[in-house]
């Protein structure tokens, strides 16, 4: 084949719908700019490498999220449970009221840097970027984790994305 057969570019639509047949799971991924907290929805994130604990987050370049994030340096993520489809929901609309934002969302400060968890998540890790790459619109950040903890046992059920919808992926 040759380069130029090669080259070229796929409809963002059918991009969007190969890639929305990839179950991903949730998480609210947030931060701290001049003492404000930030937050946003994630599914794209990943487990980078064991030792050291690196963890990557996909952070699009046109939220404020983007700005916050980078500006501060360290950062939480919470894996949601299957009953937290409305806490995803919230964050993943833009606009949002940066100061009510949490109201009525049970949160903790992380231990190591401040930033939100989300209380009854499954697990949460607190990251101190390590390495950030360009992703076309997106910006690439991996974090090497400092601190982690697990949710509340019992709850095996885990919010995942598929086919443009939440769902609750069952432990079984």
């Amino acid at each position: 084949m040759s380069s130029s057969e090669l080259s070229g570019s796929v409809p963002p639509a059918e991009f969007r719908a190969a890639l929305g047949q990839f179950a991903s799971g949730i998480t609210i991924m947030s931060t701290l700019q001049d003492g404000v907290s930030h937050a946003m929805t994630a599914n794209a994130f990943s487990s980078v490498s064991l030792d050291p604990p690196l963890v990557l987050v996909c952070v699009d370049k046109g939220v404020r999220m983007h700005a916050a994030v980078l500006d501060c340096g360290y950062w939480a993520v919470s894996v949601l449970a299957g009953t937290q489809r409305e806490i995803a929901e919230r964050f993943a609309r833009s606009g949002r009221d940066l100061y009510s934002q949490f109201e009525g969302i049970g949160t903790s400060a992380g231990p190591k840097t401040g930033c939100v968890v989300v209380d009854g998540a499954l697990s949460w890790l607190e990251c101190r970027t390590w390495a950030t790459y360009d992703g076309g619109d997106h910006t690439i950040v991996v974090g090497e984790v400092l601190s982690l903890g697990a949710g509340e046992p019992g709850n095996p059920s885990a919010l995942i994305y598929h086919r443009s919808d939440y769902r609750k992926l069952n432990g079984d």
